[in-house]
C-alpha cells in the first residue's frame, strides 16, 4: 500500500501547486478520494495516511466496505453516484454527505427518511452542466427551484454543487463549463448561508477546476490506479 500512500502525497502536491497558481490557500480546497470498486484495505491505508473522506457511487459496494470499517470513526462517507428511490433510505442512514440529488422526489424521501439520531444530511445538487443525455443532474436553470425545496428539508442541509463536465469537451468548452458553474455557485451562496461548497474537478482536471473556484475535488484514478470495471 505504499504506493497508494506516494500518490496521495502526489495529488495533495497536485492541489496545492494549483492553487498557488490562482493565488488559493490549499486548505479551501478538499481532496474527497473517489474509492468506488477499490477494497476496504486501500481506504484504510489512505486513511492511516491522513485521508477521511471518501466519495463512494455504488450503494451496496458501500455498505460492506463501511462494515469492514466500521472501527474508522472519522471516516466521513459521500454519496456521489445516481440515486433510485428504493436506495434513499439506506443512503440516508449510512451516509454524512450525498452529492447527487437532482428531483426534489429523492430530496423529500432522504429527508423523511434520515435517523433523528444523526446529524442533517449534507447535500449538494448535482448540475447537467453540459447537458449530456448520459448524466444526471439538473440543468442550470432548475438549480434554484430544487435549492428552495431542499432548504424547506429540516433533515437536508444544503451546502452547494457538484458536476462532472463532458469528458471529450475541448480546453475552452471546459473552461466555459467550469466557469458557468461558478457563477451558478455564486448566486446560490448569496442566497443560502449554508452554502460553502463546490464539487468539480477530478484527476485529469483539477487544476483548471480549482482555478475555477471549486472547493473539493473528487480524485480516483490518481489515488488508486484505473478503475476496475464492474
Amino acid at each position: 500500500m505504499n504506493s497508494i500512500v506516494e500518490r496521495l502525497k502526489e495529488v495533495r502536491s497536485q492541489i496545492e501547486n494549483a492553487c498557488q497558481q490562482c493565488n488559493r490557500s490549499p486548505d479551501s480546497v478538499q481532496l474527497l478520494a473517489v474509492s468506488k470498486t477499490k477494497p476496504a484495505s486501500a481506504i484504510r491505508a489512505l486513511y492511516q495516511a491522513g485521508q477521511c473522506s471518501f466519495g463512494e457511487n455504488y450503494l451496496q459496494e458501500a455498505l460492506s466496505k463501511q462494515q469492514e470499517l466500521k472501527d474508522l470513526e472519522a471516516l466521513d462517507w459521500h454519496f456521489i453516484g445516481p440515486i433510485q428511490s428504493n436506495k434513499t433510505r439506506d443512503i440516508a442512514a449510512h451516509f454524512a454527505w450525498v452529492q447527487s440529488i437532482d428531483r426534489v422526489k429523492i430530496a423529500r424521501r432522504l429527508n423523511e427518511q434520515r435517523p433523528n439520531s444523526l446529524p442533517p444530511l449534507q447535500v449538494l445538487i448535482q448540475v447537467n452542466i453540459d447537458d449530456e443525455a448520459s448524466k444526471s443532474g439538473v440543468a442550470p436553470d432548475e438549480v434554484a427551484h430544487l435549492a428552495a425545496s431542499i432548504a424547506q428539508f429540516p433533515q437536508l442541509t444544503l451546502r452547494g454543487l457538484m458536476t462532472i463536465p463532458a469528458a471529450t469537451a475541448s480546453a475552452k468548452a471546459a473552461s466555459e463549463s467550469l466557469s458557468a458553474m461558478q457563477s451558478l455557485y455564486f448566486e446560490l451562496a448569496s442566497q443560502y448561508p449554508t452554502v460553502d461548497t463546490l464539487s468539480m474537478g477530478m484527476s485529469n482536471d483539477l487544476a483548471p477546476a480549482i482555478a475555477a473556484g471549486s472547493t473539493m475535488v473528487r480524485v480516483g484514478t490518481a489515488l488508486f490506479g484505473a478503475r476496475e470495471t464492474t
